[in-house]
């Protein structure tokens, strides 16, 4: 990896370098995370794919229908997409700081750099994800244009804002709590089962359900549904995962800021 050395190239400014830094350091953690070749970049964005159709291969295996009625693949798929934009995002930032340390010793480069670095790649690796998805589906026979665009688009931005912040919080604990790295996938499985993916979450008893709402990405998960059927029948807090959202990016920089560059 080419990086800028210590003093400013003749003719770039400041935010010249840093374009050059970030773009740096997206190349090498394709390279690198990927094998090197188009084929490793593949199978990461073909991993979350699989996973939406194992779910669904179990269901019909069992021949449980869909919850909601209409097609299993769009239910799964429509609890699924959030959830893992979420999940994958939020772990594989979280790996940023371990997996690139050793680049600090770049002059130019800064802890922060890395974490963008990671926050770009996962953006583009989860877009790609999506338009296979939705291109395998329309492959299927299945419509995957929502009744609402716009409130799907909101969803997703949300999920990858989501994720964005619980990575970088993610960071800030890994930075002086190595393990915690193993320890996330705890806390994960629990989301994810309890997310809706494969059940309707406000069917349950509405005791169970309140308390199931104060995670975001239950709501998400309902936000996503609510695009594809407006008479779903659930209220989505969007203020409420909205800050979420912003609230874990403004302490994971917090953290950035006073733990990581100490510990790391």
């Amino acid at each position: 990896m080419e990086l800028p050395g210590a003093s400013q190239p003749a003719g770039m400014s400041k935010m010249d370098v840093y374009a050059h830094v970030i773009r740096a350091l997206v190349l090498r953690d394709m390279r690198t995370r990927f094998g090197g070749s188009h084929w490793g970049y593949a199978v990461l964005v073909l991993w979350p794919v699989a996973h939406i159709f194992i779910i669904v291969g179990i269901m019909a295996f069992r021949g449980v229908p869909s919850p909601l009625g209409g097609s299993p693949l769009m239910f799964v798929a429509t609890g699924c997409v959030p959830a893992l934009t979420f999940q994958y995002m939020s772990r594989e930032i979280m790996k940023a700081l371990l997996a690139n340390k050793p680049l600090i010793y770049y002059p130019q480069v800064k802890l922060f750099d890395i974490v963008v670095a990671r926050v770009l790649v996962e953006i583009v690796k989860g877009f790609t994800c999506l338009l296979v998805v939705m291109s395998i589906l329309t492959a299927l026979g299945e419509s995957v244009i929502p009744v609402e665009p716009v409130v799907a688009i909101y969803a997703y931005f949300a999920a990858t804002l989501l994720g964005i912040g619980v990575g970088i919080v993610n960071v800030g604990i890994v930075s002086f709590f190595p393990a915690w790295i193993l320890g996330y996938i705890v806390p994960m499985l629990l989301l994810y089962m309890t997310c809706g993916v494969v059940f309707v979450p406000h069917l349950l008893p509405n005791e169970l359900y309140e308390i199931l709402k104060w995670s975001p990405i239950v709501q998400i998960v309902e936000w996503t549904r609510l695009a594809y059927d407006p008479n779903l029948g659930v209220e989505v807090d969007y203020l409420y995962v909205l800050m979420w959202g912003m609230g874990s990016v403004a302490f994971g920089l917090i953290l950035e800021r006073f733990v990581v560059r100490r510990f790391a």
